[in-house]
């Protein structure tokens, strides 16, 4: 028993380590990005079209002859920012509905489940393009259509920890000195439910990434020329006999991205629930 636990302890603070970093880098060149690109993503050589790895194109260059890595470190910019704020958006949405559900039981409940249930009942990304037809292909359309997709998630969640929160005795010491429900939900149900929460935010900031490249390489992301790691697989699907590494490199950026963020969860998961230690 003490060598398994001592075995998990390692593996958490590995996969936490492992994960700490990858997650640190991408946010780091996302915020750093301007200052650490080589050169304009948007600027066209046509002289380097399709140009391989080189000394002055480092991961070579697209069909319009722009910088690949510049390219890439302006897609992780495009990328984690948003899934950052759709993130927030699901977050606030989602948790907002489960704390009144959760807490306030009743017709109140019934109905409210209702709508998330039939929500859930679509694939997260499914729904993300019905919501995407209506917006359209913009920035702001993929925060809000994805925001919408997950928001139904995390009120499931907030839900489960609020049912068993409010049962508690200081929810009862609440109510008997006069707190009104929405000051008992803020001060005392609220703050409990933060653990599930940073869980769920986690995994979900990997999934927005996955989706967001999805819709983009649909043609119903981050208009061109503006550059996501996703329309940059698009756009390199043409010519992938020709210049390979045009897939290569953004499929690279997002498989490592998305690996960082399922062993940050892991751990984060592992850490707020030992219960739930090496369950998938």
């Amino acid at each position: 028993m003490i060598a398994q636990a001592f075995t998990a302890v390692r593996r958490m603070r590995l996969n936490m380590l492992l994960g700490l970093i990858i997650v640190g880098a991408a946010l780091l060149i996302a915020v750093f990005g301007p200052w650490i690109s080589p050169a304009d993503p948007l600027q066209i050589n046509l002289r380097a079209r399709l140009a391989p790895p080189q000394a002055g194109f480092l991961l070579g260059a697209d069909e319009f002859g722009r910088d690949v890595l510049s390219r890439l470190i302006a897609g992780a910019r495009t990328s984690v920012t948003i899934a950052l704020i759709t993130v927030f958006v699901a977050v606030v949405l989602g948790a907002s509905i489960g704390v009144i559900a959760g807490y306030r039981r009743g017709w109140t409940d019934r109905i409210l489940m209702v709508f998330n249930d039939a929500m859930l009942a679509f694939p997260g990304l499914l729904l993300a393009l019905g919501i995407m037809a209506v917006f359209g292909a913009s920035r702001n359309g993929i925060i809000v259509a994805l925001g919408l997709a997950y928001a139904p998630v995390v009120v499931r969640v907030v839900r489960g920890s609020v049912l068993s929160i409010r049962e508690r005795e200081f929810i009862e010491a609440s109510r008997v000195i006069g707190n009104s429900e929405w000051v008992t939900m803020r001060r005392h149900v609220l703050p409990n439910c933060l653990a599930p929460l940073l869980v769920v935010g986690t995994m979900m900031f990997g999934w927005v990434i996955l989706a967001e490249s999805a819709l983009s390489f649909l043609g119903l992301g981050v208009p061109p020329p503006a550059p996501s790691w996703g329309n940059m697989l698009n756009t390199a699907r043409p010519h992938i006999a020709q210049a390979p590494q045009l897939i290569l490199f953004p499929g690279l950026c997002i498989s490592i991205t998305l690996l960082g963020v399922n062993m940050l969860g892991d751990a984060v998961r592992d850490w707020l629930d030992p219960k739930m230690e090496g369950v998938a």
